[in-house]
């Protein structure tokens, strides 16, 4: 008995030392974390449970079967996070650099099919050099194993991927399929193909960082939605993001108690929007007064900053805010913002979250580059998102709402349960001044003409009260009510039922 104890204590000890000091080192040298360090920041203190520690790889091709670390690259298991059950897997890159072989790849399959039986979310710390070259395919068909699960996931368990290091090749492809993608800046990157290659076919010269690194995939790509100074940084702020989530599919989003009260009044937003219609506004001043303790987990932060998006809190209970930004572009919807929107209201609808949309939308972005690059399928995306959603929608009207950027934004006619308007709102085809350069184009030469015409067009349609009169707003509130009304109507939606015809799914226009 003793000898199999010793056997044990040796086969663990070779497990938590990894690659062996050397090669952690070099991690920490790199500023980077290992594999269980990671964890014991993710995790509470205490609570995780590994899995599969002494698993090893079954290669014996190349010197392969003298050299076999206990844990074979990647440690999975399950824990709480603030108290709630969560699955992970860490890849281990002190290990044959974290390459994925079968049994690494059987491993990280085993962690999710768990994850998904029990509903709980999962979580994948990435950094991994590849597939393990010497297993060939086999290590690819444990790349599709794994693909096939996120599909199989998604929309069931929340899915986040936290990029810690290399992911190239067809690694890049389990991280896109999964809910969130947050990364660590000057240590981790992602890319199909890398440097080299890119050099070699194309002859362009880049970095691993400008091809593929945190700032590259939050700024231009939108491949990932959070950048992050350091590992610790990413991990404690993951724990933060994981609180507003649902365990899966099944149950409501997650409450706390919360010391703000719900009647609070905000009489600040009544001079929110500017008296000249021309003139921006900052909507994150909106969305932090009205949710709770101002705490608002934004998302894509540094993409397509016309429109905004994340995660906040409403008498405890977590909610979804969309809502046009009049800094940037005046907060005209573009391809970026549309695809960045409609992502996100799906994940929403996906996990019970309800949605809070803040509308300053003066139209879709003209222009030959906007519609060369698909303006019309990738608004529709929006459009699609708003519409097959079933959870609660609220959405408040600020200030502009024309033309069919109106009927995108969560409008009453995409089943909005709750719509407001501001009495700063105009809600019309298009601007008065465009409008009446179309309808009177006999006069567009007549200055004065159009000047007075322009005042009518305002006066008739440059406010919310047609658009009341036709039952397409539900009330017209007072900017500092916003937080009160809104917070009402969630507790009268709570328990909402809606169900969309039978399918086996739809066909968005991707």
């Amino acid at each position: 008995m003793q000898e199999i104890i010793n056997k044990l204590e040796q086969k663990r000890a070779a497990a938590l030392s990894g690659g062996g000091k050397s090669r952690i080192d070099a991690q920490h040298a790199k500023g980077k974390l290992t594999a269980r360090e990671r964890l014991d920041v993710l995790f509470d203190e205490g609570s995780f449970e590994e899995w599969d520690m002494f698993v090893e790889h079954d290669c014996n091709d190349f010197g392969m079967a003298e050299d076999k670390i206990p844990g074979d690259g990647v440690v999975i298991g399950n824990g709480t996070v603030n108290g709630r059950l969560v699955f992970a897997f860490s890849q281990d890159f002190t290990v044959f650099g974290g390459s994925l072989s079968a049994a690494h790849a059987r491993k990280i399959c085993k962690v999710m099919d768990q994850a998904m039986k029990v509903g709980a979310p999962l979580i994948g710390l990435n950094d991994s050099g590849g597939a393990r070259i010497q297993e060939g395919v086999a290590s690819l068909a444990g790349y599709a194993d794994v693909f096939q699960r996120n599909v199989l996931a998604s929309g069931v368990i929340p899915q986040i991927s936290v990029i810690m290091g290399p992911c190239a090749g067809g690694a890049v492809y389990s991280p896109a399929m999964t809910d969130f993608i947050l990364m660590v800046k000057d240590s981790s990157y992602m890319f199909v193909t890398g440097p080299e290659v890119v050099k070699t076919v194309t002859h362009e010269d880049i970095t691993m960082e400008g091809l593929g690194g945190a700032v590259t995939h939050t700024t231009t790509s939108s491949v990932a939605d959070l950048a992050y100074e350091n590992d610790v940084e990413a991990l404690l702020s993951l724990r933060d993001f994981v609180d507003f989530m649902p365990a899966n599919n099944r149950e409501k989003p997650p409450t706390r108690t919360t010391a703000d009260p719900p009647e609070r009044c905000e009489p600040s937003l009544d001079s929110l929007v500017p008296a000249n219609p021309n003139k921006p506004y900052d909507i994150k001043e909106l969305i932090l007064k009205i949710l709770d303790e101002e705490d608002f987990f934004e998302l894509q932060p540094d993409f397509a900053k016309n429109i905004v998006i994340g995660l906040g809190r409403m008498e405890g209970s977590t909610v979804g805010v969309v809502a046009n930004q009049p800094r940037v572009l005046a907060g005209c919807l573009d391809i970026d913002s549309s695809r960045k929107a409609a992502r996100f209201v799906r994940y929403c609808d996906c996990f019970n979250i309800p949605i809070l949309t803040f509308v300053d939308v003066p139209g879709f972005l003209p222009g030959t580059k906007q519609e060369y690059g698909g303006i019309i399928k990738h608004g529709a995306k929006l459009l699609y998102a708003y519409a097959e959603a079933t959870v609660p929608k609220v959405t408040v009207i600020t200030r502009k709402a024309y033309g069919g950027a109106y009927d995108v934004m969560a409008s009453k006619h995409l089943r909005g349960d709750i719509n407001y308007a501001w009495p700063s709102a105009e809600i019309a085809v298009m601007g008065p001044k465009g409008a009446v350069e179309i309808i009177f184009r006999q006069d567009r030469d007549d200055a004065q003409m159009i000047e007075k015409r322009t005042e009518e067009y305002r006066e008739k349609f440059a406010n919310p009260f047609v658009a009341g009169s036709l039952g397409f707003i539900d009330d017209v509130i007072m900017p500092r009510d916003t937080r009160s009304r809104l917070c009402r109507d969630l507790r009268m939606l709570r328990n909402k039922r809606l169900e969309n015809p039978w399918k086996k799914h739809g066909n968005i226009p991707l």
